[in-house]
């Protein structure tokens, strides 16, 4: 029996390490990152409709809800690839904040595909979404794939990893924000460039060694993102100084992480950060396993 509607958890991702090994021809980077899915989600709801075509609510006004949102793109995709009859009624409610380099939109679009595949019974498999959804962006085959995993080229090709050992996260984003176009154009590949041990940190995973995993952690687009908006610094060091094994900026940012073995001190570091005036957000969460 086909289904009618479905909710979905749309899970953000952190970056555990980032490394940028050089610029391609066709303007894309060649990365090389360890992904990890936290317990932070939107909630992506949809609804088969008998008229054609999709609309989009959300609680966030400022949100697109035409074909420039991710969602739509994913529906428009996914209903063209099957020839799906009818049309998709989708509301969005957005906990993940938005361009914070958690991979907010992407994850939602990846739900989206999930929630078709599901709702109209297609019983495609994970890789096949995942090759799919690559047309919409390089972070979306990870989002469905939900896993630990190593993402290599331009974040597409992915080898499942162990998941990070168990921790408490703190997450904190500042005021201001920088575009990922922007970071990418203004990161400088040279000799004194400072790339993350992302072997190291696999081998740490393996072992299930929580510091090693924090003491490998590394990302070089945090210096850019820096100069851009200095508060990813100041939040990164009050973090530091407030237990965490270690912290660092996630994707392009300007979203900081810190990684705490003891709850009660990621608990006292998020209520601290939420009382300086450069921090707009901060969340206390833990990793999807």
């Amino acid at each position: 029996m086909v289904m009618n509607e479905i909710t979905l958890k749309a899970f953000a991702k952190i970056n555990l390490g980032l490394d940028v090994l050089r610029k391609r021809e066709d303007g894309y980077h060649e990365v090389r990152m360890i992904m990890q899915n936290i317990r932070l989600f939107d909630r992506v709801e949809l609804i088969r409709t008998k008229e054609e075509g999709f609309t989009l609510t959300s609680n966030l006004k400022f949100l697109p809800s035409d074909g420039r949102n991710l969602m739509v793109k994913a529906a428009a995709l996914m209903f063209e690839t099957y020839k799906l009859p009818g049309g998709l009624k989708m509301t969005l409610e957005k906990r993940i904040p938005v361009a914070a380099g958690m991979a907010g939109g992407s994850t939602d679009a990846a739900a989206v595909m999930h929630g078709i595949n599901r709702i109209f019974e297609l019983k495609e498999e994970g890789d096949t979404l995942m090759k799919l959804g690559k047309s919409l962006g390089a972070d979306v085959p990870y989002c469905i794939m939900r896993k630990t995993a190593l993402a290599e080229g331009i974040g597409e090709i992915l080898t499942e990893l162990p998941p990070c050992p168990d921790c408490t996260v703190v997450l904190a984003k500042p005021a201001a924000s920088a575009s990922t176009k922007t970071v990418y154009e203004s990161l400088v590949l040279d000799e004194h460039t400072v790339h993350p041990d992302i072997d190291g940190m696999m081998k740490a995973l393996q072992e299930q060694d929580l510091n090693g995993v924090c003491s490998q952690m590394g990302n070089v687009l945090e210096g850019v993102t820096e100069n851009l908006v200095p508060e990813v610094r100041l939040i990164r060091e009050f973090m530091k100084e407030n237990g965490a094994l270690n912290a660092m900026m996630t994707g392009s940012g300007p979203t900081v992480f810190g990684i705490f073995d003891d709850d009660d001190a990621a608990r006292r570091c998020s209520e601290k950060l939420r009382e300086e005036p450069y921090t707009r957000m901060t969340r206390t969460v833990s990793m999807l396993v």
